[in-house]
């Protein structure tokens, strides 16, 4: 495990200018696809808004379409098409705005974003966001039953000239009821084609493949090269929990093995042409690298600048830093890396400022395209003692993970009423494992 540590100095100073910054933002909604099921529901919302933006309580419509079945473990089109917010804005403004809509979809989390879109609001007239699509992953295991959507809550970050403003609103209460549905069907997921052994070798070579999800009874097997069926095929079984062997020999040049009636991709197989002559065998041996999280001597500290003590309390906002994530390991295991904080205090004068509550909306984005995996940002929150997950890359099954990657995020500062004047820091801890 290594870390990645960064100082944060929060400055409190009598005279200084004041900074009062809060959340706001709108509830989306959810529509989508023809042939597919639509459902309208009032949500009742509670939204914070930057002060001096009074925030908002209200309903707000939410429109959501998804398709009226699908198999367990499959991922579906989702669209969400907003409604007007209850929010309901002072001043005139132009932002480029993203919408995170968090959903329990069967009671996992999951994250609908829509892309970075320029946004014009007038004041005193309540915003439309535009529609924007994604997908949701049916869970597994939920084979004849409907799974419900539920709305835990939506994120809205507003980028101001490079400045990004985040609003939240929550339903009230927490979750919301069910805004939409899918019918699951009691059929198994999908056959796939799981692993070939071995995944190459030259003309003659016995490969069993294995697979999942196939119905009880006899299976068949193809070779394939560059997408067509080669002549060589096999035949195999499966079992009652749809696990499947089927048995193939590669008699000529294929690229790829398939258990038939498996959902593409095929396998991929590396076939091995005989060529005539002396032959050099060339061996080279590829050796694990680490994981690891940089940079090694740490982070310069992230500034908060000053705020002055005005009876009211105060939140502002800054960035992380991005930490740079290498896994270089060869394999296909995952990571996860965590954040903890020390309190916020002046040694010099003991006092602390215990009250004071440091949020993270965490970002990680993939540095090298080159990396076989993509990661994953964590959920927003607040940094404490406690690990909390800011971003992770998934284990790959068989399949190879790694890459480069940088783990950062929005940061917000909330401040109490009353506190000593006084320089405060904070040490907020990235780690890997």
């Amino acid at each position: 495990m290594s870390t990645s540590t960064r100082a944060f100095r929060r400055r409190v100073l009598a005279g200084a200018g004041a900074l009062s910054l809060a959340l706001t933002g709108g509830v989306v909604a959810l529509t989508g696809p023809a042939q597919a099921a639509t459902k309208t529901t009032p949500v009742p919302v509670k939204c914070v808004a930057p002060a001096p933006q009074p925030g908002a309580n209200g309903n707000q419509d939410y429109t959501i379409t998804v398709p009226d079945t699908a198999k367990a473990g499959e991922t579906v089109p989702i669209t969400i098409d907003p409604g007007e917010t209850p929010v309901i804005p002072m001043f005139t403004i132009d932002t480029v705005n993203t919408i995170k809509a968090k959903l329990l979809v069967g009671g996992v989390a999951q994250t609908v974003t829509s892309p970075a879109v320029p946004s014009h609001q007038e004041a005193n007239k309540k915003s439309d966001p535009p529609a924007f699509s994604g997908t949701v992953k049916i869970p597994d295991g939920s084979e004849g039953t409907t799974v419900q959507i539920t709305i835990d809550q939506v994120v809205t970050d507003a980028d101001l000239g490079g400045t990004v403003y985040t609003t939240t609103c929550t339903p009230d209460p927490r979750p919301s009821a069910s805004v939409g549905s899918i019918a699951v069907e009691a059929l198994p997921k999908d056959p796939v084609t799981t692993r070939l052994t071995p995944n190459s070798g030259k003309a003659g070579t016995a490969v069993v493949a294995t697979g999942a999800n196939f119905p009880a009874g006899p299976v068949t097997c193809s070779a394939l090269l560059a997408g067509a069926a080669t002549g060589d095929t096999g035949t195999g079984s499966a079992d009652a929990s749809g696990a499947a062997t089927c048995n193939i020999t590669v008699t000529k040049k294929a690229d790829a093995i398939k258990i038939d009636g498996s959902v593409p991709p095929a396998k991929p197989f590396v076939f091995v042409e005989e060529q005539a002559g002396v032959k050099n065998p060339v061996d080279v041996e590829v050796l694990p690298g680490p994981l690891a999280l940089g940079p090694k001597d740490g982070q310069p500290a992230v500034s908060f600048g000053a705020v002055t003590i005005n009876g009211k309390a105060q939140s502002v906002f800054g960035a992380f830093n991005a930490a740079t994530v290498q896994d270089f390991r060869g394999g296909t295991l995952g990571w996860d890396v965590t954040a903890t904080r020390t309190p916020f205090l002046n040694q010099a004068t003991g006092h602390t400022l215990a009250k004071a509550q440091l949020g993270i909306q965490p970002s990680c984005t993939v540095t090298n395209p080159d990396s076989p995996s993509t990661c994953t940002a964590g959920a927003p929150g607040a940094i404490t003692e406690s690990p909390m997950k800011v971003a992770s890359q998934a284990a790959g099954g068989d399949e190879l993970t790694g890459g480069e990657f940088a783990v950062g995020g929005a940061a917000m500062l909330q401040l109490p009423p009353f506190m000593f004047a006084d320089t405060y820091q904070s040490v907020v801890t990235f780690s890997i494992a």
